[in-house]
């Protein structure tokens, strides 16, 4: 569903579609969220145990799998939320979650 709103200061208070509302599920590739971030993930793929949490819990779908392996993020899509990070779990290996969240224009990850 999508809203014309090209008349809008025409509306009167009743044609004004309630908020917070989602028109219909699993549009979220429907709209690019990625201007809203703060802060982007970055995976460490050594650090990485491929459980695919962060892929469970993203809620925009912006978690990009190659068969069944996480490989990327689509950062059109990613709000910044930080769920993926917060889920991920630690590897007793390195000692640290695979991803992390570091600010927009941080090139480095570690770097804030």
């Amino acid at each position: 569903m999508k809203w014309d709103i090209s008349r809008v200061n025409e509306w009167k208070s009743e044609e004004f579609p309630p908020g917070a509302v989602i028109p219909e599920g699993g549009n979220s590739h429907d709209y690019n969220v990625g201007g809203w971030r703060s802060e982007r993930p970055v995976r460490d793929d050594k650090a990485c145990t491929q459980c695919l949490l962060c892929w469970i819990f993203c809620p925009d779908t912006a978690v990009v799998l190659d068969g069944e392996k996480v490989v990327d993020f689509d950062l059109e899509h990613c709000k910044g939320c930080g769920i993926c990070a917060n889920e991920c779990p630690t590897n007793p290996k390195f000692g640290r979650k695979a991803i992390e969240m570091i600010p927009e224009g941080c090139e480095l990850p570690g770097v804030k």
